[in-house]
Formats: C-alpha cells, structure tokens, sequence
C-alpha cells in the first residue's frame, strides 16, 4: 500500500503504541483519526503533529457512540484505508481477587470494542476499490496463559481467535487482515499492571510502529496474517 493520503484509524492513540503509530502514519502523509478517551492528550498530540492528525474522543465500550461517530465521518465518497485496533486495558491480580468490573472492562475494551468499531468499519471497506487493512494489536499474551493474567490472556487469545477468522472471511475483498503479538513493550500501559515493572529490555514503542509501516506497505497481494514480536533479551 502507498500511504499517502490514505486515511486512518487508530484507537488508543493518546500514548504508547498507539502514540507511536500515530506518528509514524502521519509522518508517511496518512490522514489519522486518533481515538481515545483523554481529549487532553489527543489534542496535544495534535498540536504535535499537525492537521493530518484528528483527535476523537470516544468511549470503545459503547457501541451506540461508536456507530454515531463512523455514521457522521465516513460515507461513499470519504472511506477509512487502515484500521489499527491497538485500544487496551489489563489487570494482573489472582481470578479470586479480580473483580467483575475488572473483568468486564477488559472484556469490553481488549475484544467488544475491536468488534464493534471493526463491524462498522469493514463495509466501508468493502466500499474501497483499493486494498485495506485492518491490523489488530493482541499480545504474547494471546499466545500462553500467564499467572496472575487471566483475564488478559482470555482477551488476547479472543482477539487472535477473531483475527485469524477475520482474515479468512475478508481476503477477497481486498482487506488484509494481520494480528500482531507483541512482548512487552515499555510504555504507560504497564503502570496500570500491578506487580510488573518496565525493564532495560522491553521492546521500544517506536520499533513497534516501524513494524507497523512495513506491515502496511507490503505490496498488495502479499498479506502477513500473524506477527509475534518479542525483545532478544529477556
């Protein structure tokens, strides 16, 4: 795919991953839509990168706001290029000790959202006599259960699980569909994981996007449905 002036979506743009792809897309002349829940961080993200980048505050576990937002954006003449589900939340605590909160927002943000964004998004698609691409950000932790991260893992193992079926059902119409598993990854998202620390070794967000660009840039008959990224150094 040649990206400029193509046009996409990012969910949980405001940091991390999601900040890094933002940048990465805009700096390739890509129109972003940055979803998020924090304005203040999208608009400062914006004030960075300038009017190619289009902050959108949206809540991905609700799904009639969602189908508000894409009604109002998109129509024949005005169509998303890429999707990049990257939106997550995770809590590491014993299941006796996980709440049913907990629980549910993982479930609604890490794999309900994914759905009701991606069902919305994938007509328009359809729509586009150009090749799509829809890449969703699962983990390693989609890959191996891991103590202590049950609802995580039930989440990303979901998500690799609706990738790969995805993929299947979407080839024809010219909409590539790619899961990425990545390890850890030194970003804020970890301050929301009790008990795991940011290490020297994590992956670099930054490495993470420019692997995102290569994914996209792949010519349009060559489709890469699965990723694991992982550092060398534990």
């Amino acid at each position: 795919m040649n990206l400029a002036g193509k046009i996409a979506i990012v969910t949980g743009a405001g940091s991390g991953i999601g900040k890094a792809f933002s940048k990465a897309l805009v700096e390739k002349g890509v129109n972003v839509y940055g979803i998020g829940r924090n304005l203040t961080k999208l608009t400062m993200l914006e004030e960075e990168l300038g009017n190619l980048f289009s902050p959108i505050k949206l809540d991905l576990t609700k799904h009639k706001d969602i189908e508000q937002w894409v009604a109002q954006v998109f129509n024949k003449n005005h169509n998303p290029d890429i999707l990049i589900n990257n939106a997550g939340v995770g809590h590491m605590k014993p299941v006796e000790e996980l709440s049913v909160a907990e629980w549910d927002a993982m479930m609604l943000t890490n794999l309900s959202g994914v759905f009701y964004l991606t069902r919305l998004v994938v007509p328009h698609m359809k729509a586009n006599a150009e090749t799509n691409h829809i890449i969703n950000i699962a983990s390693i932790a989609g890959l191996m259960g891991n103590p202590l991260l049950s609802g995580y893992n039930a989440t990303k193992f979901g998500l690799r699980g609706f990738s790969d079926a995805l993929f299947k059902e979407l080839r024809n119409d010219r909409i590539k569909v790619t899961c990425m598993l990545p390890g850890s990854i030194e970003t804020p998202f970890f301050d929301s994981i009790e008990a795991i620390t940011a290490n020297p070794n994590m992956l670099q967000a930054e490495d993470v996007a420019t692997l995102l660009i290569q994914l996209l840039e792949t010519p349009d008959n060559f489709l890469v449905s699965e990723v694991t990224l992982r550092p060398l150094i534990a």
